[in-house]
């Protein structure tokens, strides 16, 4: 009986270890990525473009089209409303 809980406690540490190690390396994964982006945001701004822009059409790219069409709906309402006033 102790054997097979100290067996089961040796199985619970190795996967804990390998997630942990897992996670580990997608956080490495992650900043490299971010350090990319950011390189080539760079870039995009020494080449002229407003990064603001960019990042705009980076989230609405990232959107359903159904819900950016929603916005924009409720965008060009709120903007009719204030040219009413």
């Amino acid at each position: 009986m102790v054997e097979r809980l100290v067996g089961s406690l040796d199985n619970i540490r190795e996967s804990l270890r390998a997630v942990i190690e897992r996670i580990e390396r997608l956080e490495a994964d992650k900043a490299e990525i971010a350090a990319d982006i950011a390189e080539v945001k760079k870039k995009a701004k020494s080449d002229g473009f407003d990064i603001k822009v960019i990042n705009t059409l980076i989230r609405e790219r990232r959107k359903d089209a159904d819900q950016v069409e929603e916005f924009n709906i409720v965008l060009d309402t709120y903007r009719r409303a204030l040219e009413a006033l």
